[in-house]
């Protein structure tokens, strides 16, 4: 190598002994250094539900965009900008999946030396809710009302009844597809009238992971009268430890089995529900609990919420406090006397400019 300043030499050699320092190369590509890590930048991450979706991440779509660069000339800019080009194909639980992955093999780079900061650290506290305005509230990812479920239910079973049932349950038990998965016959208790959500079940590696819910706390469901038929059906004369839905050949029905069982993204468009994903069930059933009047405290309780910030999403925005504090003003003004109201009085003749 030559170098045409003393500058340039000088640099040369501080990355010659770091390199001896650390064993690394400090001109190594990222494709390279994530290779070399292995899996160690994947240390303390949930191996049945995280790993998966940071590593996808990370090979789809950061290495082969960024990897032929020298981890030291990797800036926030050119992250923006590489996950910017993604957007348009990809949801916003996808990019932070992404990002996230990035942020820890960046770390590792910061660790060994080759880089002073994270750059991407910066993209990781994006708003990504500004981008993606769909997902600003989950109201606006609801069904309208019980009989448009019911033609979206019907249209799915003309498949397989069965995918029916599970749409059913995901919107009226206001839970997640692996959650549904998660129920056993032994959780639904049709005397009561409830659902014990206690777990959830999912395809991972090397197979079906069973696990706690998201929230990693049990919650109890109301049984809705619409799902009552539904739940007697999957119940009735079966063992208690027996899944209460599976699919056609016996496994659970996850959201990408059901989207290519049943042409999903046609169907609905078909139905007029452009855009309505499968958790968008979820958010239905919330969304009807929410407006039915159900307090804020009892709903977090039945979604499994962590904060009370999440499930007030769901709430509709109420101005009714405000439209009352003006009655209780207006009605103080008026037992006071005050001429402001009236067309001719000095104070309306101020405000217009008048004397």
């Amino acid at each position: 190598m030559t170098c045409q300043t003393e500058d340039q030499a000088a640099a040369f050699f501080e990355r010659m002994q770091a390199a001896v320092a650390t064993g690394i190369d400090p001109g190594i590509t990222l494709g390279d250094f994530v290779a070399s890590l292995g899996e160690r930048w994947m240390r303390g991450i949930d191996g049945t539900s995280t790993a998966d979706p940071y590593r996808a991440g990370l090979s789809k779509r950061i290495v082969p965009a960024l990897g032929h660069l020298p981890v030291r000339l990797i800036t926030a800019g050119l992250i923006d900008r590489t996950i910017d080009s993604r957007e348009a194909e990809c949801g916003s639980s996808t990019l932070k999946n992404t990002v996230a992955a990035l942020v820890r093999v960046l770390d590792e780079a910061v660790r060994d030396g080759l880089i002073p900061t994270n750059p991407a650290r910066s993209r990781s506290r994006r708003a990504w809710n500004k981008v993606h305005d769909r997902t600003a509230s989950p109201r606006s990812q609801a069904l309208a009302d019980l009989p448009t479920l019911m033609r979206l239910v019907a249209a799915v079973s003309e498949v397989e009844p069965v995918y029916g049932t599970w749409v059913m349950l995901c919107a009226l038990l206001s839970a997640r597809g692996s959650e549904v998965n998660g129920l056993l016959v032994g959780d639904v208790d049709l005397v009561a009238g409830l659902v014990h959500i206690r777990r959830q079940v999912y395809p991972g590696s090397g197979g079906l992971v069973t696990k706690q819910t998201k929230g990693r706390a049990a919650r109890t469901v109301p049984v809705l009268e619409p799902l009552r038929p539904v739940l007697h059906f999957r119940v009735d004369g079966r063992p208690a430890n027996a899944a209460l839905v599976r699919g056609p050949k016996g496994g659970v029905i996850t959201t990408a089995s059901l989207r290519r069982a049943t042409n999903w993204n046609v169907l609905v468009t078909g139905l007029g529900l452009a855009g309505l994903r499968r958790h968008d069930l979820r958010h239905t059933g919330a969304t009807w609990m929410a407006d039915a009047g159900v307090p804020l405290h009892v709903l977090r309780e039945i979604l499994g919420h962590r904060s009370l910030e999440t499930t007030r999403g769901y709430l509709h925005a109420d101005t009714r406090h405000l439209t009352d504090a003006a009655t209780a003003v207006n009605a103080f003004l008026s037992a006071s006397g005050s001429q402001t109201g009236h067309p001719d009085g000095p104070a309306l003749r101020v405000i217009d400019g008048q004397r």
